[in-house]
């Protein structure tokens, strides 16, 4: 039984609609006016509104506004003694699903009403059958059938509904943004905007004004006033990887956005409302972080609201040959090569490599086999991983001789902050003194590397 409001401000006609629609089996809510309408529009689901166009309050355009703003799906038809085409036009361009000339025929109500009812329920249908699909496609775009995969795919289905900020972690190369891109597919914001932003790929100045934007003049080179990432992503996603690496400054203007939702452009003295869902990624620990006072605690509780960590392939062996045939077809196919079947013993041979390059570098050698392979089928001979594994295990035994020459008695803490000293003054020293430099050979990032040398009282030449 469908549920139809009636807006018009002459009691009469009213009953006269009244007493129509029930005859058709529809329950009708009967509203005087335009304030009455949206009243009863927020607190209520119908499935049609027949509306009056002239009102003491207002006009049915007005009404139409209204249930545009809160339930698209819903159809209007609009009631009228002055059919005039202007009229006809602009209810129409606006939204309208038909039109209705007084004096009336009771036949003509109840069939535009039925009309009505059965757009609105299949405009709902179609709605909801996309967010199917976008939740189906969005978390299998995560593949593989390991416990710790589906996991991650439940963790995406329960928080995707939700506007909750996700702490995502995990190796590099695990698929980061990836779960990030699949969380808002599968949202209420999937048909609005997802940006994504490497928070280490900026300096500190460059990264404030990327995020929050900035007024003409507001320093060196703003020629012009600029929209920040935040307001591009206005009612959409906002995918921070890399949060880790961002200064204490920009800490902090985050935390403001988290809090009350209102941004401030670099060299501007009046807020912004904006409305992001923000999603997190970093492969640092962040905790350790705050012990460290590089991070601030309060921001990492608004960040890790929902914490989702992603297992790194060595951990899940069994998603490997799935997992490869898949990259295999998509390297392919974008690099127009001919496909090729990888052999079981190739498989074995990837299961057995402990991928610290994760999901990315299985598809780095993938690609590289596809290239350079010859024949029907890529062989173990197409991934040379042995001379990574033997030069790991020569290490690993040069480490394991060195500590057995060691005494007994050691003081750990001290022992292990002298081998960190002397590690960066050897880097910085091999690097000519440049810090960037120096912390890629190290593989630390330029706040880490900055934290260390203050930390250890280290004299560098800055850059």
């Amino acid at each position: 039984m469908s549920r139809i409001l009636i807006v018009d401000d002459e009691r009469n006609m009213r009953k006269i609609l009244v007493s129509n629609l029930v005859q058709g089996e529809h329950v009708v809510t009967e509203a005087s006016g335009v304030a009455e309408a949206t009243a009863f529009l927020s607190a209520n689901q119908y499935d049609a509104v027949i509306t009056d166009q002239k009102m003491a309050d207002g006009q049915g355009l007005d009404v139409l506004a209204r249930v545009r703003e809160m339930d698209p799906a819903l159809a209007v038809v609009f009631l009228t003694a002055f059919a005039t085409v202007e009229l006809a036009v602009e209810s129409m361009r606006q939204g309208a699903f038909d039109f209705i000339t007084k004096p009336f025929q009771p036949e003509v109500v109840k069939a535009t009403a039925r009309r009505a009812c059965e757009h609105t329920e299949l405009l709902r249908e179609n709605d909801l059958l996309k967010l199917t699909v976008n939740r189906l496609e969005g978390s299998g775009e995560i593949f593989g059938s390991s416990p710790a995969t589906l996991a991650v795919r439940l963790m995406i289905a329960r928080v995707a509904p939700t506007n909750a900020t996700v702490l995502i972690t995990g190796e590099t190369g695990t698929g980061k943004e990836l779960v990030a891109r699949a969380i808002h597919k599968s949202s209420p914001r999937a048909q609005k905007p997802f940006i994504a932003v490497n928070c280490a790929a900026f300096t500190e100045t460059l990264l404030e004004s990327e995020l929050f934007g900035h007024e003409k003049g507001a320093f060196t080179g703003a020629d012009r006033i600029r929209q920040g990432l935040f307001e591009a992503a206005h009612e959409g996603t906002l995918f921070l990887d890399e949060a880790g690496e961002m200064s204490p400054a920009t800490q902090a203007k985050l935390l403001r956005v988290l809090a009350d939702g209102k941004i401030l452009r670099v060299g501007a003295t009046k807020p912004r409302d904006v409305d992001v869902r923000v999603l997190v990624a970093t492969h640092r620990d962040l905790e350790e972080r705050v012990r460290q006072g590089t991070f601030r605690q309060d921001l990492y509780y608004r960040l890790a609201v929902v914490p989702l960590a992603l297992a790194p392939l060595r951990k899940r062996r069994e998603d490997i040959p799935g997992l490869s045939e898949l990259l295999c077809r998509e390297v392919s196919r974008e690099l127009k090569v001919p496909m090729r079947r990888i052999s079981a013993a190739a498989i074995e041979k990837l299961q057995r490599y402990d991928f610290p390059g994760n999901i990315r570098e299985l598809r780095n050698l993938i690609e590289r086999a596809l290239i350079l392979s010859v024949g029907t089928e890529i062989g173990p001979d197409d991934f040379p991983l042995a001379p990574s594994e033997e030069k790991t295990e020569a290490a690993s035994d040069g480490h394991l001789q060195w500590i057995a020459s060691m005494p007994d008695a050691v003081n750990l803490r001290e022992l292990l902050e002298e081998i960190e000293k002397g590690l960066i003054v050897r880097a910085l020293k091999s690097s000519g003194g440049v810090q960037a430099e120096a912390a890629r050979q190290l593989q630390l990032s330029r706040s880490d590397i900055s934290y260390k040398l203050t930390k250890f009282g280290i004299k560098a030449e800055g850059e």
